[in-house]
């Protein structure tokens, strides 16, 4: 079993930064064995890809929609993973959530099926 926690969630205004944060725990993550992505969820939008990491942090990819602005990271010693929001905008308002992805896959895994644990979510409003 996986436990994922996120924090950071808040309400902002447009072309503010927040940080969102993930902590893991579980028996069966090792530092070089899991990949992490972060999804989001508008009110009556399905659930969205926003951005992941792979395994001790080779490599990330991002959505269109936040490159150049949202950064992903991690400290996978301490089994923690980061979403560095900026210039934030009211169409990322949404329910953020992280995922662990077991498979030890580096690729995109943008899907949502591809995860193995979820977090509960935080929210993030971003409104003038």
């Amino acid at each position: 079993q996986v436990q994922l926690v996120e924090s950071g969630g808040g309400m902002v205004h447009p072309g503010d930064s927040l940080r969102l944060s993930c902590a893991a725990s579980g028996s069966v993550l090792t530092a070089d064995g899991y990949g992490m992505g972060w999804f989001r969820r508008s009110a009556g939008k399905e659930r969205e890809f926003v951005a992941r990491i792979t395994r001790a942090g080779r490599y990330t990819y991002y959505a269109d929609s936040v490159k150049g602005r949202f950064t992903v990271s991690g400290d996978f010693a301490k089994n923690t993973v980061y979403l560095q929001m900026a210039n934030l905008r009211p169409e990322d308002t949404a329910v953020y959530y992280c995922a662990v992805d077991l498979s030890s896959v580096d690729g995109p895994a943008a899907a949502a099926g591809e995860y193995d644990y979820w977090g509960l979510g935080t929210q993030v409003t971003v409104s003038p």
